[in-house]
């Protein structure tokens, strides 16, 4: 199966089969958003929510998987965002999925792709009021040149979660290698 990348000005490209559908962007939601963020979280969250860029969200199977790849540039935030800061800005991106789920067994774990810094986690739950739906959601973050970005799946299956982490992933311009180097989320004893 052909591979399909996806590139953005933020400094990277991630590939995923082609027989994932590519959902278009979101960005009409974005007015509501910012006005919820703001009543919310404050300005500074409505000024990273004016921020946000979605350069891929795709989707796969049924029962459905989504993958969904967000970013800021630090030049539209007014501030570069550090490693140190991966565990808070992972947190807030997969926040919302959070909120529907019972969240189980989390693992995070950071490593390295070429000269970036990547943190990431996986948790496992049930939907909210739905406990016989299981799902397993993996948020991974890090800093490039120009910006943030993090990727994120909701997965149905194992399947869907090893085609998230395999897809193919190039940092500022240096060789490509998988989003997540195999056995990077495994639990320890």
């Amino acid at each position: 199966m052909t591979a399909q990348a996806h590139t953005s000005d933020l400094g990277f490209s991630y590939s995923i089969p082609s027989d994932w559908e590519v959902v278009e962007s979101t960005k009409p939601m974005l007015p509501n958003a910012l006005q919820q963020a703001a009543r919310n979280y404050g300005n500074e969250a409505a000024k990273l929510a004016a921020c946000l860029q979605l350069p891929l969200t795709a989707r796969h199977g049924n029962p459905t998987s989504n993958i969904v790849v967000a970013g800021v540039s630090f030049e539209c935030v007014g501030h570069p965002y550090t490693t140190q800061d991966l565990p808070a800005v992972a947190s807030k991106a997969s926040e919302n999925l959070k909120k529907n789920l019972e969240i189980v067994n989390p693992v995070n774990t950071t490593y390295t792709l070429g000269t970036h810094s990547l943190w990431a986690q996986r948790v496992s739950g049930s939907l909210i009021g739905h406990p016989e739906i299981k799902r397993t959601l993996e948020t991974v973050c890090g800093t490039l040149k120009r910006g943030v970005v993090c990727w994120m799946i909701l997965a149905t299956d194992d399947s869907a979660l090893q085609t998230f982490e395999s897809g193919m992933v190039t940092l500022d311009g240096e060789d490509a290698t998988a989003l997540v180097p195999a056995g990077a989320l495994q639990k320890g004893p």
